[in-house]
């Protein structure tokens, strides 16, 4: 049989080395989760991040700017000079289910090909309850994806330029170059 103190002494030495199993424990199971979390954010960021020369461009590899501003940078053939209509800001419900998501746009228009500012200004001035209308349900038939990102805004500008020219000249000509946005808040 066991002695008593023996057994005693046992039982004390198993309680100690528990204790300080259980305080090692304690101690070592943030260091281990705070390595785990970096090493798995370090493999995350080597797998889905991009590489370091697509993400520093310099200004001098980026497209001019001032090319796609100026309007004066146009085809030799419309070496005409370019004048400005502004628009009045318009509001439109986003077509989007189960939100009241709206835009406001302003705009302006690029006008030139041969219309002279004296005699398109009070044309458009006539036309503009018209263009107002249709600008209002265009908008409102758009989704908030239609009207985010550059290509997607390029693509709305060219659509607007388009409807502009036919409801406002109808003639077949396109007296309207360009579309500026001079306002776009989305909420």
């Amino acid at each position: 049989m066991a002695d008593p103190e023996t057994t005693e002494t046992i039982q004390q030495g198993g309680e100690k080395a528990q204790s300080r199993g259980g305080a090692l424990l304690s101690w070592l199971m943030p260091v281990l989760a705070a390595v785990l979390c970096a090493g798995g954010g370090f493999a995350a960021g080597r797998l889905f991040g991009a590489s370091g020369n697509t993400q520093n461009v310099s200004a001098a590899e980026s497209p001019s700017v001032e090319a796609e501003v100026n309007p004066q940078n146009v085809d030799d053939a419309d070496a005409d000079p370019v004048w400005f209509f502004d628009m009045e800001s318009i509001v439109a419900n986003l077509n989007e289910p189960g939100g009241t998501r709206y835009v406001r746009v302003g705009l302006t228009l690029g006008i030139g090909r041969g219309l002279k500012e004296k005699e398109g200004q009070p044309l458009l001035e006539r036309k503009l309850p018209f263009l107002k209308n249709w600008l209002t349900l265009f908008m409102a038939n758009q989704t908030v994806n239609d009207v985010t990102g550059e290509a997607n805004l390029r693509k709305v500008q060219d659509q607007i330029a388009d409807a502009f020219n036919k409801g406002a000249f109808g003639n077949g000509q396109s007296h309207i170059k360009q579309v500026y946005f001079k306002e776009l808040s989305i909420q």
